[in-house]
This record gives structure tokens, C-alpha cells and sequence, in this order.
């Protein structure tokens, strides 16, 4: 089956080869090398860092990751959208029932703390790239707050907590 193409850039797969290549210490620079050679699109590393720093600024730089790995474990899932930004806004015309709260909350998604945006974009290029993923939940899907109870949380297998997000894998 061949992959999915992401805005001219084939990203199902390539997220899931890198994050094992690097887990298993296959190559020392293969995260970079293999970042470099097909670059992400700025569009796609935007819709990526806004949904870290709508969705978990003030988390922990591992809960902040947590949440960047779940929207690439869904690009990679062929239940969901082939992009990042086609993840992080999947559902937006639907107010208060899309995948990411923030994306159709009804208001505009501007960032007001300068370091939590620049962390945010940082960190989505670390995750990009393959660096220091978090392991707990590679195989993540889904998160919520430990504040809400999502009807869907019983049916998935809890994997971990980080912060107050509560990751589950499908």
C-alpha cells in the first residue's frame, strides 16, 4: 500500500520508521538526517505548534510532546486525516465537537505568550525530528484532562499520565 500524500509531502509511515529507527538506536543521526532530507512544510509545523501551545502550554516539555506524538499517531492512522493541520482541525466547522477543543472554541487562534509560542514551535520541531519522543506514549491516539470524562476513555487502553493529560491508545 503506498502512503498517503500530506500536501505533496508523504508523511504516513515516515513518522513511525523514524520513531522506531531512533527508539531502537538503529542510527545515531537518523532523526536529523532523515528530517532533513524531506522537510515538513511550515504550514504543517504551524498547525503543529498551535495545537502544543493551545492544547498543553503549560504542561511539562514530556506532556507537551505527549500531545504533539498523539496528532502525528494520527496522521499515520488511516481513521483519521493524511496531514497534521488536517488532524488538528478535523471537525472545526462543528462548534465544541472537533478533535482538538481549541479549533472550533470560536475564537481566533492567537498566541499571547510569546516564550509558550517559541517552546511550542521548538518542540514541535524536536518532535518532528524525532528527538527525545516521549515513550509512554508512542502508540498514543487520544488524551484528555484529568478534569473531564470523555465517553470514549473506557473503550481505549490507558497508557499514561503526564501532567494533567491522560493518554490512551485505541
Amino acid at each position: 500500500m503506498m502512503p498517503k500524500d500530506i500536501g505533496r509531502f508523504p508523511l504516513r509511515h515516515f513518522h513511525t520508521v523514524l520513531t522506531l529507527a531512533v527508539s531502537a538506536g538503529l542510527f545515531a543521526g537518523a532523526a536529523s538526517a532523515t528530517a532533513a532530507a524531506r522537510p515538513v512544510p511550515a504550514q504543517q509545523k504551524n498547525c503543529l505548534a498551535t495545537a502544543i501551545y493551545f492544547e498543553a502550554r503549560g504542561e511539562s516539555e514530556r506532556g507537551q510532546k505527549g500531545v504533539a506524538q498523539v496528532i502525528l499517531n494520527r496522521v499515520e492512522n488511516d481513521a483519521y486525516p493524511d496531514t497534521i493541520c488536517g488532524v488538528v482541525y478535523q471537525n472545526r466547522e462543528k462548534r465544541n465537537a472537533c478533535q482538538f477543543s481549541f479549533a472550533c472554541d470560536g475564537r481566533a487562534d492567537r498566541a499571547s505568550e510569546p516564550k509558550a509560542w517559541e517552546r511550542a514551535q521548538s518542540l514541535a520541531e524536536d518532535v518532528l525530528d524525532g528527538r527525545n519522543l516521549v515513550q509512554q506514549v508512542r502508540a498514543a491516539t487520544h488524551y484528555h484532562a484529568d478534569y473531564v470524562r470523555p465517553y470514549w476513555a473506557p473503550k481505549m487502553k490507558r497508557l499514561s499520565k503526564i501532567g494533567r493529560h491522560i493518554f490512551y491508545r485505541t
